[in-house]
């Protein structure tokens, strides 16, 4: 894999213009981005596209969880896109559902485990039964039986996975922070480098790179991280 598609840069901006200035001052850094919910509903589903066909990968983050007939219909059609990942929340039915959509097209469909903004005081909150880890050992193993590729979980929750189902998921992290960076609304975080060691396949950066005051330094101090783990 090249080293620059293990960084997804999380263009978690405003608008458009915003975003292709990001891609503009990274370069030839980055070679994959993710598109979500803020940028999604300001344009950035057209964005996306040209992103595609401009010769980016890109992640559409969207978390998607609805009614079976609706998710293999909706999933269907983000699979003529050209996105390389795509979110759902990994609930069986949601699963089965995307897969089906997304079936015959090269669109990875990844599982949403435990948001890492949630730790187990969270989940008691919102009713379930269960902890972090718990949880997101079920949802690996009904993720792996759906048939999509991928899970996304804390880099912190690696070895639950791993546990869980082997080395049968892509594995993709939010929550990745350079040293120093501030943790923002992430509960469970590791630095690039720490997240490579553990094995992780792709890590998801948004604003210790793209509110940096020079991006591309900033995803390059990425990069080297990652390369002195490799």
């Amino acid at each position: 894999m090249d080293l620059r598609d293990r960084v997804i840069v999380a263009l978690d901006v405003p608008d458009v213009a915003a975003a292709e200035a990001v891609v503009a001052k990274l370069g030839n850094r980055a070679t994959f981005y993710k598109v979500g919910y803020e940028l999604a509903f300001a344009g950035g589903l057209d964005f996306a596209q040209r992103l595609a066909k401009s010769g980016k990968k890109v992640f559409l983050d969207l978390k998607l969880h609805d009614i079976p007939n609706t998710i293999e219909k909706g999933v269907g059609q983000i699979a003529r896109m050209g996105m390389t990942f795509l979110t759902v929340h990994a609930y069986p039915q949601t699963l089965a559902a995307a897969a089906n959509g997304a079936a015959g097209s090269p669109l990875g469909i990844l599982g949403v485990s435990v948001m890492t903004s949630m730790d187990d005081g969270d989940l008691a909150r919102a009713g379930y039964g269960m902890g972090v880890q718990d949880l997101i050992a079920r949802r690996a193993q009904q993720i792996q039986e759906s048939g999509c590729p991928g899970i996304v979980c804390s880099a912190t929750d690696m070895a639950t996975v791993r546990n869980a189902v082997g080395h049968s998921l892509t594995i993709v992290t939010p929550g990745i922070r350079p040293a120093g960076s501030a943790l923002g609304d992430q509960k469970r975080v590791m630095t690039p480098g720490e997240a490579i060691r553990v094995g992780i396949d792709h890590m998801v950066i948004g604003r210790p790179i793209t509110g940096a005051e020079d991006p591309a330094a900033a995803m390059q101090a990425v990069l080297d991280d990652i390369q002195s783990q490799s």
